[in-house]
């Protein structure tokens, strides 16, 4: 599954989007530096994500929406289309 597909999974599970997870954690003091392991508690405790989908969130929000150009189009299960994951829901994702 690719870096983008865990979120909009995230998304169906929860109703909120990468973006407004990204907003509740900066509102509890989350972002560049906090422990993954803080941060994948929290999204268990209140919104029962596992750890995969957790750390899909940790990533955004320690890191922003960039992911490594490795990953992009490069064939492997986690391969994404683009080096910069959308955020805003999928409803407003533009088509490749």
């Amino acid at each position: 599954m690719s870096f983008q597909a865990y979120l909009d999974n995230i998304e169906d599970k929860t109703g909120l989007t990468p973006r407004q997870f990204l907003e509740q954690a900066t509102a509890k003091g989350f972002g560049p530096g906090t422990k993954a392991a803080e941060i994948v508690a929290w999204l268990a405790a209140d919104y029962g994500l596992g750890r995969g989908h957790a750390m899909a969130l940790v990533h955004v929000i320690t890191k922003g929406s960039a992911i490594d150009p490795k990953h992009v189009n490069s064939g492997g299960s986690h391969a994404d289309a683009s080096d910069t994951l959308w955020l805003d829901g999928k409803a407003t994702k533009p088509t490749p």
